[in-house]
């Protein structure tokens, strides 16, 4: 057994992937991720960065800092030890801004693949706006709008209509560089900002759409907002604000005495600290030239966008969420046949009119279904609870936040059947979704509960067990070779599915 097949403890699907390191030589962090492989929804293993700082002075001096460089050095050389202690092979490393611009770049390339033992892509602006460009791509369906990538040297403004890249640029617009031109004034940074902004006519685009934001900064910047409205969720990924939400939380920083004293500002890593007023300002005066309608956060970027472009073109167009859900089933649960079953199954349901769904609530509900039994090795009595913060807070990709807790109400309802038991779901987690998710929600999991009764979570009993409408009733067929199977528990819980639906309760008993 290789080593790494020891740590992922792996099944026969990740026992074919060979694992992926990308080390990401940015202007302020240098950072390490190591996914399981380059799949359509890559999931790390291994994740680990270091505030270096490298393009804190080229903007001024055209220079990395002896001190900075000595740190990602340092930093490079003990990323290399730990992708080899995890096994492995295929390890890529990107430079950036800082890197690029600097007069001593090429002496720190050198240096830097001798202490990591690879060779290390220097990325030009455009490339690196493509690579971001990828990483919405990554984490999302069928992307569409304004991507800004903001880094410590530089901002990349990508227009993506639908997954096509039209337009791409790089300014030099990053919170390190900008606090070293301005000498750290926040207010003569609007200035900078706008003159460059200011040329680029293809922003209107953004109108009314989709701002998608990308880069530690922004980031952060959405982990403060959180933690000022006390949001339940702690998931980056997929966060939305309106345009008024934004510039309001925005402007906070351009108008306090010391930005460095907001309130929620402690949770932010402290070399991150300095660069969010820069970046909040950044993306304020963007903001306020696009006029979008709203703003989604991201943690997909050029890692995750780099990993995009190794995909074939098939992987390419597999549904990041459904991808996700599939590969989590195959290790975690007890069959992912029979979670493909339970996709089929309740499409029979779902198939009442009175039940209409859109595109996205189907595969809602299918990626629920291959999610439903990945909870089955906890303690019965705390299922529902775990899936709910496993599920709710889990690395998906391709799903907002309502979608993710659709997701987390399903599978907790396939485990809590009692009324009572929903207290224990957090009050302002069930406020984020309609009445109507939450309904959905029930529904599922009552059905996948009931259709656990029969199948016992085995594949090939509840294909021969079809549900169906006739009038006013719902109606279960059960083959004779399986008729023992009915009974009291049977009856009682398709019974309460029944009745959620207004509907009575027939099971039939075919030859």
């Amino acid at each position: 057994m290789t080593r790494w097949m020891e740590i992922s403890g792996a099944n026969e699907r990740t026992d074919e992937m060979e694992p992926i390191g990308v080390i990401d030589i940015g202007s302020n962090s240098v950072r390490l991720v190591i996914y399981e492989g380059a799949v359509r929804s890559p999931t790390p293993v291994f994740n680990e960065k270091v505030l270096c700082g490298l393009g804190r002075s080229v903007a001024t001096t055209g220079s990395l800092g002896i001190e900075a460089v000595e740190r990602a050095l340092s930093a490079l050389a003990r990323f290399s030890v730990i992708a080899r202690i995890l096994g492995v092979k295929n390890l890529r490393a990107i430079a950036t801004a800082a890197v690029r611009d600097a007069q001593n770049g090429d002496e720190f390339i050198a240096r830097g693949e001798a202490a990591l033992g690879v060779d290390i892509e220097v990325l030009s602006g455009q490339k690196e706006a493509l690579l971001a460009a990828q990483g919405i791509m990554m984490g999302f369906v069928d992307a569409d709008g304004i991507v800004g990538d903001l880094g410590g040297g530089s901002l990349e403004i990508i227009d993506l209509d639908h997954d096509k890249l039209c337009e791409a640029v790089t300014l030099p617009l990053g919170g390190l560089r900008l606090i070293d031109a301005t000498s750290n004034k926040i207010d003569r940074a609007t200035d900078i900002i706008d003159g460059a902004i200011s040329a680029l006519p293809w922003l209107s685009r953004g109108e009314g759409g989709t701002f998608y934001a990308v880069g530690g900064t922004w980031r952060s910047l959405a982990k403060m907002h959180m933690d000022s409205i006390n949001y339940p969720l702690r998931v980056m990924q997929g966060y939305k604000l309106s345009l008024r939400e934004t510039l309001d939380f925005c402007e906070q920083f351009r108008k306090a005495k010391k930005p460095l004293d907001l309130p929620n500002i402690s949770g932010v890593a402290r070399a991150r600290r300095e660069v969010l007023p820069f970046g909040a300002i950044v993306l304020e005066r963007l903001l306020r030239r696009m006029q979008p309608k709203q703003i989604v956060f991201s943690v997909f970027g050029i890692r995750e966008g780099l990993i995009y472009g190794l995909l074939p073109p098939h992987e390419r167009q597999r549904d990041p969420l459904i991808s996700f859900c599939e590969d989590y089933a195959a290790l975690r649960a007890r069959s992912i046949s029979h979670a493909w079953e339970l996709c089929r199954w309740t499409d029979l349901l779902f198939a009442d009119p009175a039940l209409e769904e859109t595109a996205d609530e189907r595969r809602l509900r299918h990626a629920a279904c291959l999610l439903s039994d990945v909870g089955w090795r906890a303690h019965p009595d705390y299922r529902g609870e775990q899936s709910v913060n496993t599920i709710a807070h889990a690395g998906l990709g391709g799903v907002d936040h309502q979608g993710r807790i659709f997701l987390a109400l399903s599978v907790f309802h396939r485990h809590e059947a009692s009324e009572d038991s929903t207290a224990q779901l957090s009050d302002r987690l069930r406020s984020l979704v309609s009445k109507r998710v939450q309904r959905r929600a029930k529904i599922l999991g009552s059905a996948i509960r009931a259709a656990h009764m029969l199948s016992i979570g085995m594949s090939g009993i509840i294909d021969q067990t079809p549900l169906s409408y006739e009038n006013d009733s719902l109606v279960l067929t059960i083959p004779r070779v399986y008729a023992d199977l009915d009974g009291e528990r049977v009856r009682r819980r398709f019974g309460a599915l029944a009745n959620m639906l207004g509907k009575k309760l027939e099971i039939r008993i075919s030859d």
